[in-house]
């Protein structure tokens, strides 16, 4: 039987532009990249020149401090460019595709016959380990750590997420055989949701199952930690994406390291907001072009509130789920401002006149509406919060620089993305979430 974890505390946002049930080809796509800030915490080394030739899952960059960590290439082709920014830094490394694709082969695997460090060894071997992330620091994990339980939360519920329900069809064996080898390092713990009836997921083998209900971010796993198995300092808690395990379980099912995963186009700019198979390091301009609406638009690589601004030269990230597309709102010209009813305006304390309305889908823009201001002790972020903390007050630390007091106040099992629903509803229009990682990168660096 699934234990039921039912969370009161959250706030759901409905934009329109949910992505419908549907899956659409791309077209022809013949450059790709793969961008080392999408895996936080790595110093990049690149391990090829331009010029050479690469197959799917041949390695193009290396954690300098981790040689061993590597990053597959999501195709085989020519390195086209190593892009590098100020200080040389790493921004992307391109590989225009090859017409008819080549994988490295690594060989099928019986997952039953591996133990924990024959998984490891074939996830570092393949360039599959750097998707595994960490708790605390929430950063890329390293071979050097021991997790005392492993989590996977194979649900969304960020505005505009994909639906993993719908993602996962089809791909069922792969997620069962990435939970069983997951379970060979450490007890795996996955959450789905209350609502979901996938079957596979349901009853999933070599893996302890638990349903949640509540209001976002109830699917976060950074939430599931802090119920189940809280993460105190010198403890290491790894967390992967599901997708992440569907990768890891073809890797073993066909010996071929295949990024491949379908990501949800959605947004109210969007024309047409569908689904779409794509690997890691797709163009956007492959995923969005046609079907975005004329106008100032704000485009995410990800989703409205964890997402990262881009533009249509990004390419699609390691861990993003959801490409959306949302108005700018650098062009709204509103007639004498809050004073007015609003009845198409979201507010989550009532103060607008649309509650009245019922439930809908809002067109909500990118604009802060706000400027930052000193930070109000108004109890906020404890209302969307679902996790044994003091938000306010950690946050305080974190600005405060003091680390004993985050220490004490949990933020060894806390995320970014856990604050993004609290800096939506921040009086203060504060980056919470930058905060927060400005807060977990110090600890780190103090900690090492």
């Amino acid at each position: 039987m699934i234990n039921l974890i039912e969370t009161h505390k959250g706030l759901d946002i409905q934009l329109a532009g949910k992505a419908s049930e549907k899956k659409t080809k791309l077209g022809v796509v013949s450059d790709y990249a793969l961008v080392p800030d999408d895996f936080t915490g790595i110093v990049p080394k690149v391990v090829v020149k331009e010029g050479d030739h690469v197959l799917a899952g041949d390695p193009l960059f290396v954690n300098k401090n981790f040689p061993e960590v590597r990053f597959a290439s999501p195709v085989s082709g020519i390195v086209e460019a190593v892009v590098r920014g100020d200080r040389r830094k790493v921004l992307c490394v391109k590989v225009k595709a090859d017409n008819s694709q080549e994988y490295r082969d690594f060989g099928s695997k019986n997952v039953d016959s591996l133990d924990g460090n024959g998984v490891r060894s074939l996830l570092l071997e393949a360039g599959l380990f750097g998707y595994i992330n960490q708790l605390p620091y929430a950063v890329s994990t390293t071979p050097d750590t021991t997790p005392k339980a492993i989590f996977v939360s194979a649900f969304r519920d960020m505005p505009l997420a994909g639906d993993f329900d719908f993602e996962v069809k089809g791909q069922e064996a792969d997620f069962q055989t990435g939970i069983t080898a997951l379970s060979k390092i450490a007890q795996v713990n996955v959450g789905i949701s209350s609502k979901s009836q996938n079957e596979t997921l349901r009853n999933l083998k070599d893996a302890t199952v638990t349903a949640w209900q509540g209001p976002c971010p109830a699917a976060n796993v950074g939430v599931h930690v802090n119920h189940l198995c809280p993460v105190n300092k010198g403890e290491v808690v790894w967390t992967v994406d599901p997708v992440a395990v569907i990768f890891i379980g073809r890797l073993l099912n066909t010996g071929k390291v295949d990024l491949r995963r379908t990501i949800a186009v959605a947004g109210s700019e969007v024309v047409e907001p569908h689904y779409v198979d794509a690997l890691v390091g797709t163009p956007l301009k492959a995923i969005l072009e046609g079907n975005v609406r004329e106008g100032a638009v704000r485009i995410i690589n990800g989703n409205p509130l964890t997402g990262r601004k881009d533009s249509l030269d990004g390419y699609l990230g390691a861990h993003t789920s959801e490409v959306t597309v949302i108005p700018e709102g650098d062009d709204a010209d509103e007639m004498l401002g809050w004073i007015m009813p609003r009845l198409g305006h979201f507010s989550a304390n009532r103060s607008y006149f649309s509650w009245l309305l019922g439930k809908r889908d809002y067109k909500l823009d990118a604009r802060v509406k706000g400027g930052k201001r000193n930070m109000i002790m108004s109890g906020e972020y404890d209302k969307v919060l679902p996790m044994d903390i003091y938000g306010e007050y950690l946050i305080k630390a974190i600005i405060a620089g003091d680390i004993d007091k985050q220490e004490q106040l949990g933020i060894y099992e806390v995320a970014p993305e856990d604050f993004a629903v609290a800096e939506f509803v921040d009086s203060s229009k504060l980056e919470l979430q930058s905060l927060v990682r400005k807060g977990l990168d110090t600890l780190r660096k103090e900690n090492m």
